[in-house]
């Protein structure tokens, strides 16, 4: 699998999947152009971008499985025609596929070394302190027998530690549990963090290899051509979408 028009690949990852960009799709305005939120109640636009995604993925576009993500720390199993309150999806099951969306928080897909079972997680900073990732990871091994040294991970584009200016108590509260290199303080006026690093962090903590953690670059804010940014484009804006199925590539 190779990076699409539409999408960026982990090297690592033995399944399809992918971290959308924003070009490729029908949306217009601060959404231009492949808008794929919100979950339900999608609009025709919508519609017709995750349709071409679906295309350019090879995979079915009507067993896509979202979830109504609240910046919580829930992981759930996802089934075709569920949409759960949730933060984290995963799932077994080679007929469907699953995803979260993203507009700064950072995307996280885990896929076990055969490729059989697989999840998406959203992490903002609120899923990143209650270490949703780790919690994604336990899951994978108490419900679908794949232990964190079976687990490969892609982080895929989010808000930078450039871009991402947070108050002095946040900042505190992540350099505690998290350590103090995940806190920029040479920025200015107040504190940059560095959410990727935190949740690479909690993926180590939680029983991963370093070297099965793979970085897929990329700052939502600096690079508005590219990205969709809620925080740079003060709301509006369109939603990634981070995108797994199960089933190894052959």
């Amino acid at each position: 699998m190779v990076d699409s028009a539409l999408f960026l690949v982990a090297r690592s990852l033995p399944v399809r999947h992918g971290f959308t960009l924003r070009s490729g799709g029908v949306s217009e305005g601060k959404r231009a152009s492949l808008d794929l939120g919100p979950a339900g109640d999608a609009g025709p636009d919508v519609r017709e971008n995750r349709a071409r995604l679906a295309s350019a993925a090879g995979l079915p576009p009507a067993r896509l499985v979202l979830a109504e993500q609240v910046h919580g720390t829930r992981v759930v199993h996802g089934r075709p025609g569920e949409l759960p309150e949730a933060d984290a999806l995963w799932t077994d099951s080679t007929d469907s596929w699953i995803g979260i969306r993203t507009a700064d928080c950072v995307p996280l897909l885990l896929s076990s070394v055969d490729g059989s079972r697989v999840a998406a997680v959203h992490s903002g900073w609120r899923g990143t302190l209650g270490r949703i990732a780790e919690m994604a990871v336990a899951t994978l091994g108490q419900e679908a027998g794949a232990a964190p040294a079976t687990l490969r991970a892609a982080i895929g584009p989010c808000i930078g530690a450039c871009c991402y200016e947070v108050s002095e108590d946040l900042a505190e509260r992540f350099a505690h549990a998290f350590g103090e290199n995940v806190v920029r303080r040479d920025r200015r006026p107040r504190p940059h963090l560095d959410l990727r690093l935190a949740v690479r962090r909690t993926l180590a903590e939680a029983g991963l290899a370093e070297a099965h953690i793979e970085d897929v670059p990329g700052c939502n804010a600096c690079e508005p051509e590219r990205f969709f940014s809620h925080r740079r484009d003060q709301g509006g804006t369109g939603r990634h979408l981070a995108f797994i199925a199960p089933g190894a590539l052959s």
